[in-house]
Protein backbone atom coordinates (compact mmCIF):
# COMPACT_ATOMS: atom_id res chain seq x y z
CA UNK A 1 0.00 0.00 0.00
CA UNK A 2 1.07 3.58 -0.58
CA UNK A 3 0.37 5.72 2.48
CA UNK A 4 0.59 9.42 3.30
CA UNK A 5 0.76 9.75 7.08
CA UNK A 6 -0.78 12.66 8.91
CA UNK A 7 1.32 14.21 11.65
CA UNK A 8 -0.84 12.65 14.38
CA UNK A 9 0.15 9.18 13.17
CA UNK A 10 3.88 9.90 13.56
CA UNK A 11 3.31 11.45 16.98
CA UNK A 12 1.27 8.41 18.02
CA UNK A 13 3.90 5.95 16.74
CA UNK A 14 6.57 7.83 18.68
CA UNK A 15 4.79 6.99 21.94
CA UNK A 16 5.19 3.22 21.39
CA UNK A 17 1.97 2.51 23.28
CA UNK A 18 -1.05 0.23 22.80
CA UNK A 19 -2.46 2.39 19.98
CA UNK A 20 0.86 2.07 18.15
CA UNK A 21 0.85 -1.69 18.60
CA UNK A 22 -2.76 -1.90 17.38
CA UNK A 23 -1.97 0.28 14.36
CA UNK A 24 0.95 -1.87 13.38
CA UNK A 25 -0.91 -5.12 14.00
CA UNK A 26 -3.89 -4.01 11.92
CA UNK A 27 -2.23 -2.05 9.10
CA UNK A 28 1.50 -2.94 9.21
CA UNK A 29 2.38 0.56 8.06
CA UNK A 30 6.05 0.29 8.98
CA UNK A 31 6.54 -3.39 8.10
CA UNK A 32 8.85 -2.58 5.17
CA UNK A 33 6.31 -3.66 2.55
CA UNK A 34 4.63 -0.26 2.14
CA UNK A 35 5.68 2.95 0.49
CA UNK A 36 5.09 5.62 3.10
CA UNK A 37 5.29 9.36 2.77
CA UNK A 38 4.75 12.58 4.68
CA UNK A 39 3.85 16.06 3.51
CA UNK A 40 6.38 18.74 4.34
CA UNK A 41 3.40 20.45 6.00
CA UNK A 42 3.07 17.52 8.42
CA UNK A 43 6.81 17.63 9.04
CA UNK A 44 6.41 21.26 10.09
CA UNK A 45 3.49 20.35 12.36
CA UNK A 46 5.59 17.61 13.98
CA UNK A 47 8.55 19.94 14.53
CA UNK A 48 6.19 22.48 16.12
CA UNK A 49 4.66 19.78 18.34
CA UNK A 50 8.12 18.76 19.55
CA UNK A 51 8.75 22.31 20.70
CA UNK A 52 5.27 22.98 22.10
CA UNK A 53 4.97 19.68 23.98
CA UNK A 54 8.53 19.69 25.29
CA UNK A 55 9.10 16.09 24.20
CA UNK A 56 11.97 14.18 25.73
CA UNK A 57 15.06 13.01 23.87
CA UNK A 58 13.88 9.41 23.53
CA UNK A 59 10.65 10.42 21.88
CA UNK A 60 12.44 12.91 19.62
CA UNK A 61 14.80 10.14 18.51
CA UNK A 62 11.84 7.86 17.72
CA UNK A 63 10.21 10.64 15.67
CA UNK A 64 13.43 11.23 13.75
CA UNK A 65 13.85 7.50 13.15
CA UNK A 66 10.31 7.27 11.76
CA UNK A 67 10.67 10.36 9.57
CA UNK A 68 13.96 9.05 8.14
CA UNK A 69 11.97 6.09 6.75
CA UNK A 70 9.53 8.32 4.84
CA UNK A 71 9.49 10.12 1.52
CA UNK A 72 8.84 13.79 2.22
CA UNK A 73 6.71 15.58 -0.37
CA UNK A 74 7.04 19.33 -0.78
CA UNK A 75 4.06 21.35 -1.95
CA UNK A 76 5.64 22.99 -4.97
CA UNK A 77 4.08 20.61 -7.51
CA UNK A 78 1.47 21.85 -9.97
CA UNK A 79 -0.73 18.81 -9.38
CA UNK A 80 -0.71 19.40 -5.59
CA UNK A 81 -1.55 23.07 -6.09
CA UNK A 82 -4.43 22.16 -8.42
CA UNK A 83 -5.79 19.60 -5.94
CA UNK A 84 -5.48 22.17 -3.13
CA UNK A 85 -7.67 24.58 -5.11
CA UNK A 86 -10.22 21.87 -5.98
CA UNK A 87 -10.45 20.52 -2.44
CA UNK A 88 -10.80 24.02 -0.96
CA UNK A 89 -13.61 24.88 -3.41
CA UNK A 90 -15.28 21.50 -2.87
CA UNK A 91 -15.12 21.83 0.93
CA UNK A 92 -16.83 25.22 0.69
CA UNK A 93 -19.59 23.80 -1.50
CA UNK A 94 -18.44 25.47 -4.74
CA UNK A 95 -17.82 22.19 -6.56
CA UNK A 96 -20.81 19.86 -6.40
CA UNK A 97 -20.54 16.09 -6.50
CA UNK A 98 -23.98 14.46 -6.49
CA UNK A 99 -23.04 11.66 -4.10
CA UNK A 100 -21.39 13.99 -1.57
CA UNK A 101 -23.48 14.71 1.52
CA UNK A 102 -21.88 17.23 3.87
CA UNK A 103 -22.24 20.83 4.95
CA UNK A 104 -19.85 23.39 3.52
CA UNK A 105 -16.85 24.04 5.72
CA UNK A 106 -13.54 25.82 5.84
CA UNK A 107 -10.69 23.38 6.23
CA UNK A 108 -7.51 24.33 8.00
CA UNK A 109 -4.88 25.31 5.45
CA UNK A 110 -2.44 22.65 6.67
CA UNK A 111 -5.10 19.97 6.28
CA UNK A 112 -5.83 21.24 2.75
CA UNK A 113 -2.17 20.83 1.75
CA UNK A 114 -2.01 17.36 3.30
CA UNK A 115 -5.21 16.23 1.55
CA UNK A 116 -4.03 17.75 -1.74
CA UNK A 117 -0.78 15.80 -1.51
CA UNK A 118 -2.60 12.52 -0.86
CA UNK A 119 -5.00 13.22 -3.73
CA UNK A 120 -2.34 14.31 -6.22
CA UNK A 121 -0.22 11.20 -5.71
CA UNK A 122 -3.03 8.66 -5.08
CA UNK A 123 -1.82 7.90 -1.57
CA UNK A 124 -4.08 6.57 1.15
CA UNK A 125 -4.21 9.22 3.87
CA UNK A 126 -3.79 7.70 7.32
CA UNK A 127 -5.07 9.99 10.05
CA UNK A 128 -6.83 10.26 13.38
CA UNK A 129 -8.36 13.59 12.28
CA UNK A 130 -12.04 13.55 11.28
CA UNK A 131 -11.62 16.84 9.37
CA UNK A 132 -10.78 14.80 6.27
CA UNK A 133 -13.89 12.58 6.33
CA UNK A 134 -15.93 14.65 3.85
CA UNK A 135 -13.20 14.25 1.20
CA UNK A 136 -13.53 10.47 0.97
CA UNK A 137 -13.99 8.94 -1.51
CA UNK A 138 -14.38 11.92 -3.88
CA UNK A 139 -10.86 13.26 -3.41
CA UNK A 140 -8.91 10.95 -1.14
CA UNK A 141 -8.65 7.34 -0.10
CA UNK A 142 -8.96 7.75 3.66
CA UNK A 143 -7.88 5.41 6.44
CA UNK A 144 -9.33 6.92 9.60
CA UNK A 145 -7.81 5.37 12.72
CA UNK A 146 -9.79 5.34 15.96
CA UNK A 147 -7.80 6.24 19.06
CA UNK A 148 -9.71 3.95 21.38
Amino acid sequence: MDYLLDSNIILTYSRSDKITRRLEANYKIFDGQNRIALSVVSKGEIEAAILKLGLGEGRKRRIQYLMNRLTIFGINFDKIIQKYAEIDAYSQGKIKIPTAKFSSRNMGKNDLWIAATASAFDLQLVTMDKDFNHLAPSYIDLLYVETT
